[in-house]
This record gives C-alpha cells, sequence and structure tokens, in this order.
C-alpha cells in the first residue's frame, strides 16, 4: 500500500504505543493524541488517511469527536471500544463511524480492518471511466466529483455511505442483501454485521429522503434487503 498517516486516539498510553508498532510494521506513519480535543487539533494541522478512535476518554469522548470529524473530513474512522455492548458502537456508526473493533483486538484484525479502509478511501477516486452521473429522478450521484446530491442540494455521505448508496444505485431495483450489501462495500466476508450495515442505511434515509420513514428512493424489501428504486 502507498505510504498512509493513521491518527491513534486513545488515553490509555500502552494502547497507542502497540498499535503504532503494528501498523509501522506496515510502513505507516503513526500520530498519537490521548483525547478528542487534541486529535482535532492535529487534524487541522496535518493531512490524516485514517484514524482510530476510544469511545471512552476525558474532555472529549469518540463519540463527540467524530461528530465534529464529520461536520468537516469524510476520513475513514474506526471506533475502539472496550466495551462489547452494541449501544456504543451503533452510536459511533450513527455519528459517521465507519467501522468499530472491541478491545481487546487482535492485531491482525486490526491492520486488516486499517487496510481495508484505506483501500476503500484510496478507491473511491480510482474508477474506470469516471465521467459519470448516475440519476434516479431528484437523487444524482457523481462519481468523479464523489458527490450527491438530492434535488440540486449537495448532500454530505462518510466513505461508507457513498458506497452503499453507489451500489444500490448503480444497480437500481435489484435487492441486494444485508450479507450482499456487507461483502461488496466492506470487501470481506459478512459476519453478523447487521446493525453495522442498518445504521448506515439509516443514515443515508436520512440524509437523502425527505420523509425517512415513507422513503422516495431507498426501500426495505422485508425479508429479503434493500434497493433503489427507480
Amino acid at each position: 500500500m502507498d505510504h498512509y498517516v493513521v491518527l491513534v486516539v486513545d488515553d490509555d498510553r500502552e494502547i497507542r504505543d502497540g498499535i503504532e508498532v503494528y501498523l509501522k510494521n506496515e510502513g505507516m506513519t503513526v500520530l498519537k493524541a490521548q483525547n478528542g480535543i487534541e486529535a482535532i487539533e492535529i487534524l487541522n494541522e496535518r493531512e490524516i488517511h485514517l484514524i482510530l478512535l476510544d469511545i471512552m476518554m476525558p474532555e472529549m469522548d469518540g463519540i463527540e469527536a467524530t461528530f465534529k470529524i464529520r461536520e468537516e473530513k469524510n476520513i475513514p474512522i474506526i471506533i475502539l471500544s472496550a466495551k462489547s455492548e452494541d449501544t456504543d458502537k451503533v452510536l459511533g456508526l450513527q455519528v459517521g463511524a465507519d467501522d468499530y473493533i472491541t478491545k481487546p483486538f487482535n492485531p491482525l484484525e486490526l491492520i486488516a480492518r486499517v487496510k481495508s479502509q484505506l483501500r476503500r478511501y484510496v478507491e473511491l477516486g480510482n474508477y474506470e471511466g469516471m465521467n459519470k452521473t448516475v440519476q434516479i429522478d431528484g437523487l444524482a450521484l457523481n462519481q468523479e466529483a464523489k458527490e450527491v446530491t438530492v434535488d440540486g442540494e449537495p448532500v454530505k455521505l462518510t466513505p461508507i455511505e457513498y458506497r452503499i448508496l453507489e451500489l444500490l444505485m448503480l444497480n437500481a431495483d435489484r435487492v441486494f442483501s444485508i450479507s450482499e450489501i456487507y461483502e461488496k462495500v466492506w470487501k470481506e466476508p459478512y459476519y453478523n454485521s447487521e446493525n453495522t450495515v442498518a445504521v448506515h442505511i439509516r443514515k443515508i434515509r436520512e440524509k437523502i429522503e425527505i420523509e425517512p420513514k415513507n422513503p422516495r428512493y431507498l426501500k426495505v424489501v422485508w425479508g429479503i434487503g434493500y434497493k433503489i428504486e427507480k
């Protein structure tokens, strides 16, 4: 992979240092912060390609930091959660994180997740024949500019949200199961990630639909999956 800069944000120095060792072995540059405030200061000064972000931190926790980062930037965010409960993870995804990993984590899994997100982030700019706008009624997706508009108004999507919407729009009227969406967008085997996909679908709906509970574009096909309706 190319040379990437990863920001590791955790109030536990041992965890920060341990992750740094793993990622440096993969040829990545690692910057470190111990809370959300420090992380945002670094983001304003340096080009960062991915953030590993702990949830439970003093001063500014990972949820608030994710929310603030997403106001400005679309870089991949992987939440580090010390808890096994779904609530923190789902909350992290709802405010804009792309993925999560639960502590204690396997270093190989951590590296795989980081590489997967970096690859996807970079590939957003590497489609062939990109001069293409996909239009379905008032919903438009420009593959070259990576922009989505609804009735001419720009919509800010995270990289994962963009990839899900692109998949569904390029295959309008085709129903994709949750496992199909996961494997095509995350590019790894599906493993009980229903919550992850559902949260991202809900966020996309909130951004592209006038009435998210009565969607015009992104429809659920009960018991099967989701589709974008022409």
